[in-house]
């Protein structure tokens, strides 16, 4: 995730603050440390890093602590208000007719990001066509087609023309039915005068109600010039990050923002179509800060659920942390899980468990974490051999079940056994969720949900929602 290791630095660096009521300047010196190295490391432009530290510096010195609020408290608000400033308001995406210019170097995921957004605005309710005007990329055409195809929504190109503003001006007549075209351009390994020329003509051609740059989440300080060139050539309003379930940095993206005086608008989380997230600035720096998005949360259950069929079944989202739950459950969960994305992308999003520091995690198997399609087909067969007392309680499984379990599924023994230390797992790890959080953590939620003066009160979605 984009600046990752702000998380687990900060964290440790302000658990040495834990029970204490003020904050000396040496100790605000270690915080702001932690952050310029973390935020430097990230790609990070210079004048951002110091704008940043020296106004958590400030505010932490000169600011009284609200009743009742420690000094670990005290800062860590302080860090989250000004980090949510400094990555800025989410774009503006008003949910009806327009038309979206993509923009970016080659390979920083433009093609895909079209297809995702495309998908993402068609869950709104609205008809979407992505055109594809890169004449320039072998195989463009064809990556373009299947993405839209597997994402079921409008896609216009055409491989035997190779004026992409003819292109572009087609696509838009052919798909004059959907309410959002999405018009991804061609890309260059480098800043490009046709390139720019060529986007140019394009811009022209379509007028969009919004130019988006992309930009790979791995980017550093190329960003800088890549905002600044597109920016000037047709002017941007808004970022798409891409590839951030990686060991991408992002901090060259929070430049691009800076320089285009813009927002940004989606961040691309996985490979998959449905792997992409609208930008809202409480809940990402709340996430990073391990204080949770139970509002991503929330999204991303219903989505899954769907997916799995199960939002008709018993159970609800809230089972997740419910510590006693049996085969049955667990069969369920793991393939909402499953469509929910990699597991440590949702653990960031429950209130302390993510962005560093102590975990009830971090004593876990690593396989914990491997929740995959084989594993799931693997216990739909085994389930399938059980009977119903033994799904509704796992205990009654000894040797002699376990022998009888494996022939009738036709998987060994072993394989038995380690789903049923799956399930062990799992078990142990829910009942450390239902203790999570230690008070100042709660008292942390509990201000976070007050609200008062702006702050951190509208964070996430922390207030209300399903949960």
């Amino acid at each position: 995730m984009v600046l990752d290791n702000l998380g687990d630095s900060l964290q440790d660096t302000l658990d040495e603050l834990r029970g204490e009521t003020r904050i000396t300047e040496d100790e605000i010196d270690d915080v702001v440390r932690e952050i310029q190295r973390s935020l430097l490391q990230s790609d990070v432009e210079v004048s951002l890093v110091q704008e940043l530290s020296q106004n958590i510096k400030n505010r932490s010195l000169d600011e009284d602590p609200p009743g009742g609020t420690t000094a670990r408290e005290h800062v860590l608000r302080i860090v989250y208000e000004e980090m949510v400033d400094i990555v800025g308001e989410s774009m503006e995406l008003p949910l009806e007719e327009q038309t979206i210019l993509l923009a970016g170097l080659q390979g920083s995921g433009k093609t895909t990001s079209a297809a995702k957004m495309a998908w993402w605005l068609s869950t709104k309710g609205l008809r979407t066509a992505v055109i594809q005007t890169d004449t320039f990329r072998p195989g463009a055409y064809d990556q373009a087609k299947e993405l839209t195809e597997r994402a079921d929504i409008d896609f216009y190109g055409n491989p035997d023309v190779d004026d992409p503003v003819q292109i572009a001006r087609n696509g838009l007549e052919e798909t004059s039915d959907a309410d959002v075209h999405i018009v991804d351009t061609a890309g260059r390994h480098a800043l490009e005068d046709d390139l720019i020329e060529e986007i140019k003509q394009i811009d022209q051609a379509v007028e969009p109600d919004r130019s988006l740059l992309v930009l790979d989440g791995a980017i550093g300080q190329g960003a800088k010039d890549q905002a600044e060139e597109f920016d000037s050539a047709i002017g941007i309003d808004g970022v798409v990050i891409t590839k951030l379930d990686g060991t991408a940095k992002g901090g060259g993206a929070l430049t691009a923002v800076r320089k285009t005086n813009s927002s940004i608008a989606f961040l691309g989380t996985g490979e998959e179509i449905k792997d992409i997230e609208r930008f809202e600035p409480n809940g990402f720096i709340s996430r990073l800060l391990g204080m949770g998005d139970l509002k991503q949360l929330a999204e991303r259950v219903e989505r899954a659920m769907e997916d799995t069929g199960h939002e008709e079944d018993d159970w609800e989202p809230e089972d997740m942390l419910d510590g006693d739950f049996t085969l049955r459950d667990m069969k369920k969960q793991m393939e909402t899980m499953n469509n929910m994305g990699p597991l440590d992308q949702v653990v960031d999003m429950i209130p302390g468990m993510g962005g560093g520091g102590s975990s009830p995690l971090d004593d876990l198997p690593d396989d914990v974490m491997d929740v995959t399609e084989e594993r799931i087909r693997d216990f739909e067969i085994i389930t399938d051999s059980m009977t119903e007392e033994e799904l509704e309680d796992p205990r009654r499984i000894g040797q002699s079940r376990i022998k009888r379990i494996a022939r009738g599924s036709g998987t060994s023994e072993e394989r038995v056994r380690d789903l049923l230390e799956q399930y062990r797992t799992m078990d142990r790890m829910l009942q450390q969720f239902q203790g999570m959080g230690d008070m100042d953590m709660q008292r942390m939620m509990k201000q976070m949900q007050g609200g008062g003066g702006g702050g951190m009160g509208g964070m996430g979605g922390m207030g209300g929602g399903p949960f």
